[in-house]
């Protein structure tokens, strides 16, 4: 062990990247269903640490994976941040987490004050690790220097199980009803127009009568498949394509205009056909879809946007983005056309614009530079916590002019998991020497410490967001994995209740509670003698 020890202190990116590897390898490993996943590169890095404890690497390389993280959470997630911001149902999610914060802070404190083997900054460090936020570890960092590591390396495997063991429980316990919200699907019905009241109008007065998301796509007229415009007139006996993302809505309002009739336009693909292309090119990422003008000699409709796993409800604000795959209705001779409009390059899915992130990260460092006055107890300045606002706002804003902000999703995944990863990497080795000796004296009461501190912030947010402010329990999963903001939570979230409420609630909630946590972390090291 001894010639391991200085092997590894003699090759720090060996064992940095050794560190990573095995890492992933042990968090890869489930006991039912449960799994560290990122996190357990924080203890194999302990592990690193103490067999070698004249290791070091240089902090900014930490501090530079977490960087990454927070500038990728916030350009993820800004738009849905700030629209959960603007409704009723996202005031009160964020209200419910904060007291939920503030109940576990509270906790954090008193065991600071009232238990002698625990002192501020192992508690604060704990205090992180039960909410599993690496950004406030940093910010304990930075303020107290290496101890909080220890409190958050014990607190973490319980911020991870605990919050599932709860809503497990409670799941099972109460059956609770879930809202009647889905994921969106295409689905397409093809409808024989017999009606009378219908046979003459328009296209465009036609669709006056039909719900939102439901869409005439084309006209079979005669043997031909036709994309007409909204001056068409129906005749009887024409076959409608029409399109929608609720299949029960759009039966009901597909049957108005006459009985179905299918396999008469979905058969004959002579006239049109249906295909997906990957959105790659700068000039259409961060367009919406009301301002994405496809040329009228194409022919071409659109019927379906895909992104991640998801498929999205069609709206005229929806935005497109880097890697989405839209499903265009078109004649096979425009395919060409469409392709090079949208790019369609897989590779092109990859690529991120280096200067946006070199400018955007400049913002966002210097706003968290800048030290705000606070009466009676000096200055503050925001730290790595505005570097995540200015994110989110960028997020939102998605371009400004020809400059992208937003990444195609599979490079910011990339981007944050890859920074995370080498931030709690960093952190374990620095911290693996001192982490054995005190484990050895006060391990139990730092479990105990954390199961309390993630046991009242999951409690206290179920108990406000469903008893108080009745949220369906679908979007209370969701507000609890991002109160406590572990992935893995939000993935079980996602397995008890599969709606698309979970990552809403997590998308409205995980940047609030990141910048809240960082900033109480702050002003309990102004504020501590």
């Amino acid at each position: 062990m001894t010639a391991l020890g200085a092997f590894l202190s003699g090759q720090p990116m060996l064992a940095l990247f050794l560190t990573i590897a095995l890492g992933y390898l042990l968090g890869a490993v489930a006991i039912k269903g449960l799994s560290l996943g990122s996190g357990a590169v924080l203890f194999v890095g302990l592990a690193v640490g103490a067999a070698a404890p004249k290791l070091a690497l240089p902090a900014m390389l930490g501090n530079l994976g977490l960087l990454l993280f927070l500038y990728g959470v916030g350009i993820a997630y800004g738009a849905q941040f700030f629209r959960g911001l603007s409704t009723a149902e996202g005031v009160k999610a964020n209200l419910a987490a904060l007291i939920a914060v503030g109940a576990a802070l509270a906790v954090t404190l008193a065991a600071a004050r009232w238990l002698p083997a625990i002192d501020l900054p192992h508690a604060l460090g704990a205090f992180a690790g039960a909410g599993t936020s690496t950004a406030a570890l940093q910010a304990a960092l930075a303020v107290f220097g290496g101890a909080p590591a220890t409190g958050y390396s014990m607190a973490y495997p319980v911020g991870v199980a605990l919050p599932i063991l709860l809503l497990g429980l409670y799941n099972a316990w109460f059956k609770p009803r879930l809202s009647n919200a889905i994921p969106a699907s295409l689905h397409l019905e093809e409808i024989q127009v017999t009606e009378f009241y219908v046979i003459g109008m328009t296209l465009a007065e036609a669709a006056r009568n039909l719900p939102a998301g439901v869409s005439i796509a084309a006209v079979r007229r005669g043997h031909h498949n036709l994309v007409t415009d909204d001056a068409f007139r129906l005749e009887r006996d024409d076959v409608l394509l029409v399109a929608g993302n609720d299949c029960v809505e759009l039966h009901d309002a597909a049957t108005r205009f006459g009985p179905a009739n299918p396999g008469r336009m979905l058969h004959d693909r002579s006239d049109l056909d249906y295909e997906r292309f990957f959105i790659s090119s700068p000039a259409i990422a961060g367009l919406q879809l009301a301002q994405l003008k496809l040329p009228q000699a194409l022919q071409a409709r659109i019927l379906h946007l895909r992104r991640n796993d998801a498929d999205l409800v069609l709206t005229p604000q929806r935005m497109l983005e880097f890697g989405d795959r839209i499903g265009v209705l078109a004649p096979r001779a425009s395919f060409p056309a469409l392709r090079k409009l949208f790019g369609d390059s897989v590779r092109g899915t990859g690529e991120v614009s280096y200067i946006g992130i070199g400018v955007g990260v400049t913002l966002g460092l210097a706003f968290g530079a800048i030290h705000w006055p606070l009466p009676l107890l000096g200055h503050f300045s925001l730290g790595f916590a505005g570097l995540l606002l200015v994110a989110l706002l960028l997020g939102q804003r998605r371009r400004t002019g020809k400059l992208q902000w937003a990444m195609p999703v599979s490079a910011n995944l990339v981007l944050r998991n890859f920074g995370l990863t080498l931030f709690l990497a960093v952190v374990g080795i620095s911290s693996g020497a001192t982490f054995a000796a005190t484990f050895a004296n006060n391990g139990l009461l730092y479990l105990l410490l954390g199961s309390a501190i993630v046991a009242v912030l999951v409690i206290v947010t179920m108990l406000v967001a469903l008893l108080v402010f009745r949220l369906p329990f679908d979007s209370v999963a969701g507000i609890v994995a991002g109160a406590t903001g572990n992935p893995a939570i939000l993935a079980f979230a996602n397995r008890i209740a599969p709606t698309d409420r979970p990552d809403i609630g997590y998308a409205m909630i995980f940047p609030s509670m990141t910048v809240l946590k960082i900033l109480l972390v702050q002003l309990v090291g102004i504020w501590a003698p």
